[in-house]
């Protein structure tokens, strides 16, 4: 009997038996800590045949710390957290789970929208504080959305936008224009796209820096921008700023940098409560994204352990 150890919260936490599902393949399943810290995993992963991982860190000193491991399964779709190149010398093949979470954080792309294009969030606690005075917004149909990144997710945004009628923008430099523009959108540069969109929808990988201070001067006053992707991805000083001077006139986002230590981003200082809206990473927490991570992520597991090549292998 193998040894499956997982770091994920929310693992067979959906409609389907995960668990059941290992042991009906000979496996069982060990439960770690999703944080990672390799004090916590040394022992558990002493003895583990596979891993499938949560966000956490995945060193080469974990992997040291794991002799018998033929697998590492990121639940989701980012691996950047793990060290490819380590796992490559040890030979153990990395997955990940491509598409499982995209329409369900493509929803939550939309929703933030209308929350902020509404301020929906600001009206629920005015009313709980006695004031019903109204803040007019604005028509998600009437604006032109810019779409940064357009993979399944920006896909699926886009998707989503033409039951509202919205004109799409998108940049992304490895789609091919036709395939934008076959997909209700029209092809722009970045910086074309920054300075024509009402409102912004970022679902580009991490690592980059897309929104700083030079390219926040190059939007039109009252644009709203909405992050579904990775903190990195702007400066969060720079889009606070930018919200203090009206330049911006909303920011939702389902992540902050450093997430539940993120107390100090200056996104959430109190001035700025009624313009920005923060969700707690839960773009892809659905039961539906939860089982689909869950089962290919096991899937890949249990074939590596037959013997068979994993079908969402990770390449660098």
């Amino acid at each position: 009997m193998a040894v499956i150890l997982v770091t994920s919260r929310s693992f067979s936490d959906g409609d389907l038996d995960l668990v059941e599902r290992a042991a009906a393949a000979g496996h069982r399943i060990m439960r770690g800590p999703a944080h990672h810290a390799l004090d916590d995993l040394r022992p558990l992963l002493h003895g583990s045949d596979a891993w499938i991982a949560g966000t956490g860190p995945v060193t080469a000193e974990h992997l040291a710390a794991a002799p018998r491991l033929k697998i590492i399964a990121r639940y989701g779709v980012g691996y950047e957290s793990v060290d490819l190149v380590a796992a490559a010398a040890r030979g153990i093949p990395v997955t990940n789970t491509p598409g499982a979470n995209a329409n369900a954080v493509a929803d939550h792309a939309v929703g933030l929208m209308l929350a902020a294009l509404r301020t929906i969030p600001d009206g629920d606690r005015r009313v709980r504080a006695g004031d019903w005075s109204v803040r007019r917004g604005r028509e998600l149909g009437a604006a032109t959305v810019g779409i940064v990144g357009f993979g399944r997710i920006g896909q699926g945004v886009a998707a989503r936008l033409r039951g509202f009628g919205a004109r799409m923008l998108a940049s992304d430099p490895y789609v091919p224009a036709e395939a934008i523009r076959e997909a209700g959108a029209e092809p722009a540069t970045l910086d074309d796209l920054f300075r024509e969109a009402d409102l912004i929808t970022l679902h580009a990988p991490g690592g980059q820096r897309l929104v700083d201070a030079a390219r926040a001067a190059l939007l039109r006053r009252g644009t709203v921008l909405v992050n579904t992707a990775r903190p990195d991805l702007i400066d969060e000083h720079a889009v606070a700023a930018a919200l203090h001077e009206g330049v911006i006139a909303g920011y939702a986002a389902d992540t902050l940098d450093g997430d539940t230590a993120g107390g100090a981003s200056p996104l959430l200082a109190p001035g700025l409560a009624d313009r920005v809206i923060v969700t707690p990473h839960l773009a892809a927490q659905t039961t539906q994204a939860v089982d689909n991570m869950g089962r290919m992520s096991l899937d890949d597991v249990i074939a590596v352990l037959r013997g068979d090549a994993p079908a969402h292998p990770v390449t660098r």
